[in-house]
């Protein structure tokens, strides 16, 4: 199991599963699931997620690191509020961890691959039909997966766990020289980190 702290609009997040996805699938190891939990940045920030600097981070992304991903991120269909999305996917994984994963990188293409505005409760409502689940009334788990997440010592969106051990964000090298965003795609902290489990 990898375990991962994250908000649905993290971009760094989307490149890191869809590698891992990939990866697990080059292994052939199913058995290997992902637990992907809340992690709100509107609440650890204190304020709504600038649709602006998503789609920065987004453009760098798609300029170098991942080429394949993000081709139909729209910032004008960008969600006021994930906190009803991540109350979805938590429900998903309510019912088992194969329908809590589907949901949680479904919810992240439809935001990245195909423009949806995940906040919206008619594009919720019908992710929720396709897996026939119910929009949850409460929010209470991503609330306790905040609180958890800043127990365990989360650092930022996304925060892996495997075997124990906590890692921020391993597929990607972020630095900001001179104060400008730079991302490289981090091969041997991503390797280092699957050999951790997946090669097992």
């Amino acid at each position: 199991m990898i375990e991962v702290f994250a908000d649905v609009v993290c971009p760094f997040t989307h490149v890191g599963l869809s590698r891992l996805a990939t990866r697990r699938a080059e292994l052939d190891r199913p058995d290997v699931t992902f637990v992907i939990r809340s992690w709100p940045l509107e609440r650890v920030n204190g304020e709504p997620v600038d649709p602006a600097l998503i789609a920065h981070e987004v453009d760098l992304l798609r300029g170098g690191v991942a080429p394949d991903l993000f081709t139909g991120f729209d910032p004008d269909r960008f969600p006021v509020s994930t906190v009803p999305a991540l109350a979805l996917s938590a429900a998903a994984y309510a019912v088992s961890p194969t329908v809590g994963e589907r949901v949680a990188l479904e919810v992240r293409d439809l935001l990245f691959e195909q423009g949806a505005d995940v906040g919206d409760r008619t594009v919720l409502e019908s992710l929720a039909a396709r897996h026939e689940l119910e929009i949850p009334a409460s929010v209470e788990a991503v609330d306790a997966d905040y609180e958890e997440g800043r127990h365990r010592g989360v650092e930022g969106s996304p925060h892996f766990f495997l075997n124990g051990s906590g890692t921020f964000c391993p597929s990607l090298d972020i630095t900001r020289p001179d104060g400008v965003l730079h991302i490289e795609f981090d091969h041997a902290a991503f390797d280092a980190f699957v050999d951790r489990d997946c090669r097992a």
